[in-house]
């Protein structure tokens, strides 16, 4: 399929963009030894695009170079020769890298820490403030089925649970761009069709993906377009439908057919010299869907598990529902809008401003120091004068019974002929 009439079928999903997050163009990379002498070919003139909000398969058996492409984009090698941009700028560029969620194929963790303390290790990394990382913390553990065992040590985790912790960290800085690279590797069956959700319902919501999978079932259920690639070179690009539909044969689904039935067709087909029926057989469920069905079943009748939870709804802020309230009203602001009404719960103005000295809301803007310079101007009766601010250091005028008469007597002490005791000389 042409390059151009692939954009066009992908256009019509909504998602046509000027600018392709990613552009490679005869991509090369070349590894060699120490002495410069070539050892491999890893990626050999490959040219491709990853556009905007399409879910985009990678695929090749083990050696074909996917993670050495990957690792090209994501700025971690350095091409041989040819031209590569993301973002439209070079993978090295530093501003591109928080645009980015990256699930390598092998979780690399920390094995000391536990599932929220690595959680909050990568958002702080993004320059995430304490309350946003909380709450992302929260629903990202809920997510992946992780929040019931998030204070234990990753150490202690399966493969599996390693494997959901490291698909929460690629999502908590909400990236534009997530790249994953064999995501669904140790999953069990539940938590593979999770994932899968997931990768839909965020290209649904006009992210950029990237899947790299030997799950060939997992890519055809996701992605919009691919590229199949052998020994560094593409051997095979376009959408699933392009790929995979067999035009040499038809397949007609009907109620079941008795044998008369089925013998009357293919005397009619064979009439008519449109061939025969080759084969007959009844419709099969795939086995994915038989084992979640059993699992669901097995819910039902509430069996306890000691293992990862299936998990949770897709994290709230990557589907786009935790808009910050500064924000949301700064928009209603621009459009016009009246600010919402004030809660109901609070109890008057009037009603507040008899509330006991304690209570009382701070003062306005007149209070403090300007308002002294206020009262310094017009005098105000003692009754009516307002006391100091709580915490303010106000001298107050010293009383006859707080003065130290010592310092007077030592003074006066040769003029009235007292000693330090009181007594006459």
């Amino acid at each position: 399929m042409s390059r151009a009439t692939s954009s066009a079928q992908f256009a019509r999903a909504g998602s046509r963009d000027d600018q392709p997050i990613v552009a490679a163009q005869a991509l090369t990379k070349v590894f060699k030894d120490f002495w410069m002498r070539s050892r491999a070919r890893a990626v050999d003139n490959v040219t491709f695009e990853v556009r905007r909000g399409e879910i985009f398969g990678l695929l090749g058996p083990n050696g074909s170079g996917k993670s050495t492409t990957i690792k090209l984009m994501l700025g971690l090698l350095r091409k041989t020769s040819g031209r590569l941009v993301v973002f439209g700028k070079l993978p090295s560029d530093v501003a591109v890298k928080k645009r980015i969620g990256y699930l390598p194929e092998e979780s690399y963790l920390y094995p000391f820490l536990n599932a929220r303390e690595t959680l909050d290790y990568y958002a702080k990394l993004f320059e995430l403030d304490a309350k946003v990382r909380k709450r992302r913390i929260d629903e990202l553990l809920e997510m992946v089925g992780l929040d019931a065992v998030q204070h234990r040590q990753v150490r202690e985790y399966s493969k599996g649970m390693q494997r959901r912790i490291g698909i929460a960290q690629a999502l908590i800085n909400d990236p534009e761009f997530l790249i994953l690279d064999e995501p669904t590797t140790g999953l069990d069956p539940i938590g593979a069709r999770q994932i899968k959700d997931l990768i839909l319902e965020l290209g649904a919501r006009g992210k950029t993906v990237l899947l790299s999978s030997h799950q060939l079932s997992d890519v055809e259920d996701c992605v919009h377009r691919m590229v199949i690639l052998y020994g560094g070179k593409i051997r095979a690009e376009g959408t699933c439908d392009d790929l995979l539909t067999a035009n040499s044969r038809t397949i007609i689904e009907t109620d079941a057919l008795d044998d008369q039935t089925i013998a009357e067709i293919d005397r009619v087909l064979r009439e008519r010299d449109r061939g025969a029926i080759s084969r007959v057989s009844k419709p099969r469920q795939r086995l994915e869907e038989l084992f979640l069905d059993i699992v669901e079943r097995a819910r039902a009748d509430r069996i306890e598990t000691s293992g990862a939870k299936h998990g949770g709804a897709t994290a709230a802020f990557l589907r786009a529902e935790d808009a910050d309230e500064g924000e949301a009203l700064i928009h209603r602001l621009i459009r016009g809008e009246e600010p919402p009404a004030p809660d109901a719960a609070l109890p008057p103005t009037d009603e507040r401003t008899q509330m006991p000295d304690a209570e009382q809301p701070e003062a306005g803007p007149d209070s403090g120091v300007i308002g002294d310079l206020l009262d310094a101007d017009e005098p105000t009766p003692d009754a009516a004068r307002p006391g100091p601010r709580p915490g303010a250091d106000v001298p107050k005028p010293p009383k006859e019974k707080d003065v130290d008469r010592s310092v007077i007597d030592a003074l006066t002490e040769e003029n009235d002929g007292r000693d330090q005791d009181g007594g006459r000389k």
